[in-house]
């Protein structure tokens, strides 16, 4: 079988730039992704409670912003800033989060930089499943080791494969008849072609053992449920 041609930047970028109102919405937009409501508030409340005096951070794949909207709940003098592939979703974002938006870039992860030690939280919710190289997942571990403080943590939530190949099964056609049980069976295939097209998930046990390289140190999972998880680590 020939592999799938995965979607390129800019493919993405125009697929998303055509979804903003729709990932606006968590109760309607995210029903996708299993656990997405219960993901963010997790994620908020531990990127808060590790880094209580957090004041900059980093919102890597936006989307419309609703992460950084939901952790200035815990931290309200939070300033963010905001990278996503999509200008759409940028826009939407800045005017969902207003003055506290410190910057905001329509940009790839892959070609940014940020000064060393210059943020608290850096946030990255249904975006790192886009990398599609063992050698891009070490980049931007490193990246993003390197532009927290002491003390600053780094918060995910995202779609994960597994190591064994009969879980991987077991799971996906667990999320397969979940997607089935919200929109049907054409709402399942879309959504797994979709995935197909455009993701390359990889293990949560790879992504922790990788955290671990890049020098992290206290990491914990918050939450998995089937084919997504919401983990954590603090440099």
């Amino acid at each position: 079988m020939t592999p799938t041609r995965k979607s390129s930047v800019e493919e993405i970028r125009t697929r998303f730039d055509g979804e903003v109102e729709r990932f606006a919405n968590l109760a309607t937009g995210q029903t996708a992704t299993v656990d997405a409501a219960l993901c963010l508030e997790l994620v908020a409340q531990a990127a808060a409670a590790a880094s209580p005096g957090a004041i900059r951070a980093l919102d890597v794949g936006c989307g419309a912003g609703n992460y950084s909207l939901k952790l200035r709940e815990y931290l309200p003098g939070l300033r963010v800033h905001l990278v996503d592939l999509s200008p759409a979703m940028i826009d939407r974002a800045r005017q969902r989060l207003g003055p506290s938006v410190e910057s905001a870039q329509a940009a790839d992860i892959r070609e940014l930089d940020f000064a060393p030690g210059s943020l608290d939280v850096i946030l990255a919710a249904a975006v790192l499943h886009h990398l599609r190289t063992p050698a891009e997942w070490e980049q931007v571990f490193a990246k993003f080791h390197r532009w927290l403080k002491p003390g600053g943590g780094l918060w995910v939530f995202d779609l994960v494969a597994h190591e064994d190949p009969a879980v991987q099964r077991l799971l996906w056609e667990r999320y397969g008849r979940y997607l089935a049980a919200q929109g049907g069976d054409a709402h399942r295939d879309r959504v797994f072609a979709y995935i197909e097209q455009e993701d390359t998930p990889t293990p949560l046990t790879y992504q922790l053992e990788l955290l671990r390289r890049a020098g992290f140190g206290r990491i914990d999972v918050l939450h998995k449920h089937a084919c997504f998880a919401a983990y954590g680590a603090v440099r």
